[in-house]
């Protein structure tokens, strides 16, 4: 079962699964998003008010986002996004004080390809860090959280996959009265709109001191431990352990007065009082790494993107090539699938598990075009992927995709590059 939002909802999606009673998974992409509560915020609030230079605003425009839900015989076992920097499973750990025992967890009972925080929530739970009911509510959470986001798409396109049930499993959830709740609180939602735009945006104490008169010290030393410009409100929901239509619904009086603003990761007012964006001072040429062990291959992206100005390297074994990474700082990384001793999977799980590189774009060349290969590349954190055999044209859309057009004055790579991968090779 396949196919686009704009021929089929996501109630109706879950309701034929529920009717079926089918196990497998669903995978959800949105694309064309230009508001709502879905794609990370930072390019649907008040477009006229934010400045970016023009090759930025093309890259962030096309952050489109992705989810997965787990079914068992119709019920919800498992939902979240694509996500695997595992920052939402912390987020729920902090109600428990137990967050920093991510940190402890070395070996997984579920393999990092199907479903990363899936893995780590239960090896909490068998390191008995957490208790089984906490561990249901997390995922209740998670679940609800994710639904949110669906229910609120409208653009964008599935693919259900009949498979073997995600295991081990600790909690189902019947889809009929969980769609009919979120439902309605997607519909309260829109009320708030457009003072409160998405979960994603963090709220700051503009008028401390009308604020402090308004509310009972207690309420407002709480608003301001969480106003803090950094935290967003779904944070806050998680945090407090209430869903996120009651975390609006509390803090929107306080938008409408002016007494609250709200912003969106990484933003800040400039003298005008208006929203910009943090942008760099120059035009950085942008850098790539090609983690590909067929020759041939590599040197094609190579020739392909030096010629329209981009540095890049190709790099032909995949042991070598994690410590080279750390050295190039690459802004996109194009990782082969099938490699021998290390595939790209395991490479982009490495390389996401690093701070470094939670947030550049993976994109994955491989040579198969299945639903299973691409819901994997997901699931470890890839950005995007690139089926073989590619020409120039897709080549260079998908990089320019993700970092921006390339510079033609630069005529050939940089030669630090060159000797460093000279060295090491």
């Amino acid at each position: 079962m396949q196919g686009n939002l704009n021929e089929i909802d996501i109630r109706s999606i879950l309701q034929l699964i529920e009717l079926g009673q089918r196990t497998g998974e669903l995978f959800v992409e949105a694309y064309g998003i230009n508001s709502g509560n879905t794609c990370g915020g930072r390019d649907n609030v008040r477009d006229s008010l934010v400045y970016r230079y023009p090759y930025r605003d093309k890259r962030s425009r096309s952050c489109d986002q992705s989810w997965f839900v787990f079914f068992s015989n119709g019920q919800i076992i498992y939902a979240a996004n694509t996500d695997t920097s595992l920052s939402r499973l912390r987020d729920f750990l902090r109600r428990y004080n137990a967050e920093s025992a991510l940190d402890s967890i070395t070996n997984l009972s579920i393999s990092a390809t199907n479903a990363l925080e899936y893995g780590y929530l239960w090896a909490l739970l068998e390191n008995h860090i957490l208790t089984p009911a906490q561990g249901r509510s997390i995922i209740q959470g998670m679940v609800r959280e994710t639904l949110f986001d669906l229910l609120s798409l409208h653009q964008g396109s599935f693919i259900f996959e009949m498979g073997p049930a995600l295991a081990p499993q600790l909690t189902t959830l019947e889809i009929a009265p969980l769609v009919t709740k979120i439902i309605k609180q997607v519909q309260e939602w829109k009320q708030f709109h457009p003072h409160i735009q998405s979960p994603n945006q963090c709220p700051v104490i503009s008028d401390a001191a009308q604020m402090r008169e308004a509310l009972p010290e207690n309420t407002f030393n709480n608003l301001n431990r969480w106003a803090d410009g950094t935290t967003n409100l779904r944070q806050m929901s998680r945090y407090l352990n209430r869903d996120i239509l009651t975390v609006a619904r509390a803090i929107y009086p306080f938008v409408q007065l002016g007494l609250v603003q709200l912003f969106y990761p990484n933003s800040s007012l400039n003298d005008n009082g208006l929203e910009e964006c943090d942008v760099d001072q120059g035009f950085k040429i942008p850098r790539v790494v090609c983690i590909e062990d067929d020759m041939t291959v590599g040197k094609t992206v190579e020739a392909i993107l030096a010629q329209y100005g981009y540095e890049v390297s190709a790099l032909m074994n995949p042991l070598k090539a994690l410590s080279l990474v750390f050295q190039l700082k690459p802004d996109l990384i194009l990782c082969d699938i099938t490699m021998p001793e290390l595939d790209g999977y395991e490479i982009c799980a490495m390389l996401r598990h690093s701070s470094a590189f939670r947030q550049t774009p993976i994109v994955m060349l491989t040579g198969k075009d299945g639903f299973i290969d691409r819901v994997k590349a997901r699931m470890v954190g890839a950005t995007d992927y690139l089926t073989k055999p590619f020409g120039s044209s897709e080549l260079l859309t998908i990089v320019e995709k993700y970092i921006g057009p390339g510079n033609p004055d630069v005529p050939e790579p940089d030669r630090v590059l060159a000797e460093v991968i000279e060295a090491e090779l």
